[in-house]
């Protein structure tokens, strides 16, 4: 971990492809103890799946676009300007429901969850993922993984 400040200029961007589109590391836990923050940009009809994490805390803000979250019982249509804060042990999907990609700078407490998509990223290089593979892929980074990754619900 440095001890020194970040400062990112977006044609010093550090991340990953996923699924065709960025995400941006724009710190990870190489610079803090405390957060991840990405610039997520979420393909058009891309889903997480409904999962839950045991210790991480997430925040998401949109950029751009649109996108559903369910979020315990309750469905957020998010759209520019939406903030949501998911506590651990909250169970939580991601959908882009539209046909254009969306962005959302997304933060991940405490941080690490950068090595999560980078291995994410390499799974899915070559195509859908494995979703045995994708399993164990989150059950090594806190996330108990509830139905299938292109599912809303």
């Amino acid at each position: 971990m440095s001890a020194k400040p970040v400062i990112r200029m977006p044609d010093d961007s550090k991340g990953i492809l996923l699924r065709g589109e960025p995400m941006v590391f724009l710190v990870t836990g190489e610079d803090t103890r405390h957060t991840s923050m990405f610039d997520w940009t979420i393909p058009a009809g891309f889903a997480t799946g409904r999962h839950v994490h045991r210790v991480q805390e997430e925040t998401f803000y949109m950029l751009e676009g649109a996108c559903e979250w369910h979020v315990a019982h309750e469905i957020v249509r998010a759209t520019q300007g939406t903030y949501l804060f998911i506590p651990p042990g909250v169970p939580h999907n991601i959908t882009n429901v539209s046909d254009k990609p969306a962005r959302v700078l997304m933060t991940v407490s405490p941080p690490g969850h950068e090595h999560y998509f980078e291995e994410l990223a390499k799974l899915t290089a070559s195509g859908p993922p494995d979703a045995k593979a994708i399993g164990e892929l989150r059950a090594r980074f806190d996330t108990d993984q509830l139905s299938a990754l292109t599912t809303k619900i």
